[in-house]
């Protein structure tokens, strides 16, 4: 008997059938009753252990986190968003000293990052700000949306209905790219709408480029029908009450040189949503019940855990220390390395205890402005406070677009103050000759030449 045979035979008697891992069909589900089994299964080539973070791994078992796999899939890109990169990234620097960007205009920031350079970590966390979403969308209009608190023990909490409007006036990918010759980033209004008792409330802010001047702000005070204006200091102060604070708004929306320091932990691919099941929230009925939340987990504690599809995305994890003003020690995001968009992070205290994980589910949505305005959005946002037991869930509303046509004048203080006293009437309908509707779905996107088009287009990473 040749050697090699016999080797096998004496390790199947002695040792038992020798483990090959499998290769996991989409729609599977990893949950607290199989993890330790699913671990050695591949998907897309790459082993669950592998794609799973300890976080993940916790969250799972501890938090009863159920994962359904989808194989990875490119991310169309505008073809714009790849011809400003080529004209504009080299006109872009970086002080060490400051850790300040200038010379930004349109595009990818960074797209040549070197590993050995020691500014790295800076320069992803750069690219993330200014480009996350592949690209960001020049307006984001969301005219409602859902905050739904969640008891960790008890189930639904508490439902909010909110406004978000945001005109983004440096990096855009129309002309000109730059509004207030590139002076401010981005003008927000972020208002209460539903139940009447926090009706109003909200708040206007006016974000700067360069980092030396924090946000100018104001909040519309209801009791007294008065605006009034607020410190900058406030950008991480908690959202009205719920989970998140402002600074966590798409994850990550703090100028970057806020931060004191930023490291790179290193890079791989990890499990996250980057094509969501579930689009634009639509509720099924006014009795705010878990009926209205077929994405949310709420057969049994913590009743805050998304029910998605994961797959397989490059991410950069990058660490960063927070000001000794901020309620948080340190947090931890994971970037994806094509998109920009980070999938979750975790926030640890002053003492270095885990206490809040942040989740979001990302789709791809075609803007109004062109039938290539692709872009990737936050639909679906998970802040999970682990230590209060408590999270909050944001659903993006079914009347949202990506780049309608509005500019500065449609988010501003007036804008704020009209939506709070009841006099906003919301422009539109906004009509184009593709359809705009992101919850058509993947299917009916692939139907489109422009989808596999920009899909060609898309740089992907290597690694």
């Amino acid at each position: 008997m040749p050697l090699r045979a016999l080797a096998l035979l004496i390790s199947l008697i002695f040792v038992g059938p020798i483990a090959f891992a499998a290769e996991l069909k989409e729609g599977m589900e990893i949950n607290k009753g199989n993890l330790d089994q699913m671990l050695s299964q591949t998907i897309d080539g790459k082993t669950i252990d592998n794609l799973t973070t300890p976080m993940v791994k916790r969250w799972i078992k501890e938090k009863n986190l159920r994962i359904f796999l989808r194989n990875y899939e490119v991310v169309p890109v505008d073809p714009r968003w790849i011809e400003n990169t080529k004209k504009h990234s080299s006109k872009v620097k970086f002080d060490p000293a400051t850790r300040n960007v200038t010379g930004y205009i349109s595009g990818l920031a960074f797209p040549n990052l070197d590993e050995k350079d020691p500014n790295i970590a800076d320069k992803i966390i750069w690219n993330t700000y200014l480009s996350g979403g592949w690209p960001r969308a020049e307006f984001e209009f969301i005219p409602k949306f859902g905050y739904v608190m969640v008891d960790g023990d008890k189930g639904l909490d508490r439902t909010m209905m909110w406004g978000f409007l945001r005109v983004v006036m440096t990096g855009r990918l129309s002309e000109p790219n730059l509004l207030d010759d590139g002076k401010t980033f981005y003008q927000q209004v972020l208002l209460a709408r539903e139940p009447y008792d926090i009706m109003g409330l909200g708040s206007f802010r006016i974000r700067y480029m360069g980092g030396d001047s924090q946000d100018d702000g104001w909040y519309y005070i209801k009791s007294m029908r008065r605006t009034r204006r607020i410190s900058g200091g406030a950008w991480f102060d908690p959202i009205g009450g719920t989970d998140q604070l402002n600074d966590e708004i798409s994850q990550f929306s703090a100028y970057p040189n806020w931060y004191p320091s930023y490291k790179l932990v290193g890079k791989t691919w990890i499990l996250a949503c980057q094509h969501g099941r579930y689009p634009h929230w639509t509720p099924k009925d006014d009795k705010g019940g878990a009926a209205n939340y077929p994405s949310l987990d709420m057969s049994g504690p913590p009743f805050w855990n998304p029910l998605d599809d994961w797959e397989p995305r490059p991410v950069y994890i990058i660490e960063g220390q927070m000001p000794e003003e901020h309620p948080y020690g340190r947090r931890v995001w994971y970037v994806d390395a094509e998109t920009w968009v980070p999938h979750y992070s975790e926030a640890y205290d002053k003492k270095g205890e885990f206490v809040k994980m942040l989740y979001n589910s990302s789709v791809v949505v075609r803007g109004v402005d062109a039938p290539t305005s692709w872009g990737v959005s936050a639909d679906q946002g998970h802040a999970m406070d682990w230590k209060i037991n408590h999270g909050t869930i944001y659903f993006q509303g079914e009347a949202s677009l990506r780049n309608p046509p509005l500019g500065q004048n449609d988010a501003n203080l007036q804008i704020m103050e009209m939506i709070a006293q009841g006099r906003y009437k919301e422009p539109g309908p906004f009509k184009s000759e593709w359809d705009v509707n992101p919850t058509s779905g993947y299917a009916n996107f692939k139907k489109d030449p422009n989808y596999k088009k920009c899909q060609d287009l898309a740089p992907r990473v290597s690694w």
